[in-house]
């Protein structure tokens, strides 16, 4: 939330709560992907950069495919015009999702090879850098382990391995951090890292996306 929001909250905070029931009733029959799908159209119609950084992550989390997020864009062409469109691929491509790159578009769910098991070390977090287009933290605990995804779940920053203190990673861009044993957002955020399903094979860990 803006700083300016928040500053509304305390100054007015009878107005502004009628505003965000407002909101959540506005809506309420629209299943999450229809919501996101429309938020992420009124966010380009009125050019809200941040906004729209933050309700694209939304919409695929909320089970919206990339081809069904740029379907709904370009259907709204009549109200928002080719500038505002190009406007919003301007910030899509800078944003870099992995899924929005042209070459994956559409592409099927499957596993890919990330390390060898035995380099992955106990009780400590691992980094891969770069394994087919994303970059991945690993904790493993025994035979066990997560892995994540690096980008902050917040506007899908990717967050560098020099973020990460002991098991805590913080997000550069809205300090956004997280406690890598678990995935939980311990402070300032509320969701937690992506994480992806994982195996051995053949002393090789994969992870699924």
């Amino acid at each position: 939330m803006s700083d300016a929001l928040n500053y509304l909250i305390k100054a007015r905070p009878e107005a502004m709560q009628a505003y965000f029931t407002f909101l959540k009733e506005s809506g309420k029959h629209l299943d999450p992907k229809t919501r996101s799908l429309i938020s992420v159209i009124t966010k380009i119609d009125s050019q809200t950069e941040r906004g729209l950084r933050q309700y694209l992550p939304r919409a695929l989390r909320d089970g919206a495919t990339p081809h069904e997020i740029l379907d709904a864009i370009l259907m709204a062409f009549p109200t928002l015009g080719l500038a505002k469109i190009v406007w919003a691929m301007d910030i899509l491509l800078d944003m870099d999702i992995p899924e929005f790159r042209a070459e994956l578009l559409g592409a099927e769910v499957e596993w890919h090879d990330l390390i060898d098991w035995a380099e992955v070390r106990d009780g400590e977090i691992t980094y891969v850098e770069d394994c087919d287009g994303r970059s991945i933290f690993i904790y493993r605990c025994g035979d066990d382990c997560r892995v994540y995804d690096s980008r902050c779940p917040h506007q899908v920053t990717d967050i560098p391995h020099l973020a990460l203190s002991g098991m805590r990673l913080t997000c550069p861009k809205h300090e956004w951090a997280f406690d890598v044993s678990t995935g939980e957002c311990v402070d300032k955020g509320t969701r937690p890292l992506r994480q992806f399903d994982s195996r051995l094979l053949a002393g090789r860990l994969q992870a699924r996306w």
